[in-house]
């Protein structure tokens, strides 16, 4: 272990970090806008993957690749939204269903083989591993677009729908808001996003393979409790929603330095899933701990008071 390899190594993991931090974007519509528990995104990350993959083997702009990824994780993430609204099953099973069936879907994509390979050789790719610093340039100004155009249509008439459905449904329902259509809306949005990082992907590691979106719910949402944890710390109430998606990505970025230095300290990375589950959890009972303290605090303010009050 030496500095300089930590420091040599950096680099690709803020790449990462930055593609991570994009597919937590698509995470935040569903987990902290809807309120719900969405695990289609394991299936759609591999799908934007093997997508852009297969449609850049065949000739077509990586650029183009990777729109029609967002459009195929859109139709996913519709799926999902379509069996829970109009078939009655809970947004995690069907999520889960949805993820399920994407399996044989994405084998089908790449032909029914395990992986497919991408050469930046043969093909100007978007982002590649080869050159780092021109990755996370590139990577930081479709991140700063996203979250341009999530801040501007969630200050639309739409986008606010969608935000009264995720708070408070029964309300957004009594103002007349087609809850059944925001979620949907919602879940391909949200999928989209998902699967647009997962072209990205694809084109930095140079092949997309079936499992490489397994576990990414988890990720993602490390990614957003980093952020928001991190946000509030920094900023407080002065953190407003165009704030908290800009902190999402980079939770992603601090998330991968973190994976970065866990392996540079030559921990067996079959352990990295352990990790992800205690950053996790930690980062989530932050903001509870933070809460209940305060609480503690004014309770026992409130009795000080009550007591002197008494005495007098």
């Amino acid at each position: 272990m030496s500095i300089g390899n930590l420091i040599g190594a950096l680099p690709g993991g803020i790449a990462q970090g930055i593609i991570w931090g994009i597919m937590a974007l698509g995470v935040y519509i569903t987990f902290r806008l809807l309120d719900v528990a969405d695990l289609t995104v394991d299936g759609t990350f591999t799908t934007g993957g093997a997508t852009c993959v297969m449609l850049i083997l065949a000739g077509w702009n990586p650029w183009l690749a990777m729109l029609v990824a967002f459009l195929a994780g859109m139709a996913a993430g519709a799926v999902t939204g379509l069996l829970h609204t109009k078939l009655g099953i809970p947004t995690i099973l069907a999520g889960i269903l949805t993820q399920f069936s994407l399996y044989s879907i994405n084998l089908a994509i790449m032909g029914m083989a395990a992986n497919k390979a991408v050469s930046a050789d043969k093909y100007a790719l978007v982002v590649t591993s080869r050159v780092i610093p021109p990755t996370i340039a590139i990577g930081a100004v479709i991140a700063a677009v996203l979250i341009a155009i999530m801040y501007w249509y969630f200050g639309t008439e739409a986008g606010s729908a969608m935000r009264a459905t995720g708070c408070n449904p029964t309300m957004a329902k009594a103002q007349g808001i087609n809850i059944d259509r925001m979620t949907v809306l919602g879940l391909a949005f949200s999928n989209g996003i998902v699967a647009f990082s997962g072209a990205l992907m694809a084109q930095l590691q140079g092949f997309s393979d079936i499992n490489m979106g397994r576990g990414s719910i988890v990720i993602g949402l490390a990614a957003v409790i980093i952020g928001e944890v991190i946000g509030n710390a920094l900023c407080g109430r002065h953190l407003n929603f165009a704030g908290r998606l800009v902190f999402v990505v980079l939770g992603g970025v601090i998330y991968y330095i973190v994976v970065t230095i866990v392996l540079w300290l030559k921990l067996d990375s079959n352990w990295l899933k352990m990790f992800t589950a205690i950053i996790v959890a930690i980062f989530l009972a932050v903001p509870y701990l933070q809460a209940k303290q305060r609480n503690s605090f004014a309770r026992a303010g409130r009795n000080a008071a009550r007591f002197q009050k008494e005495d007098k």
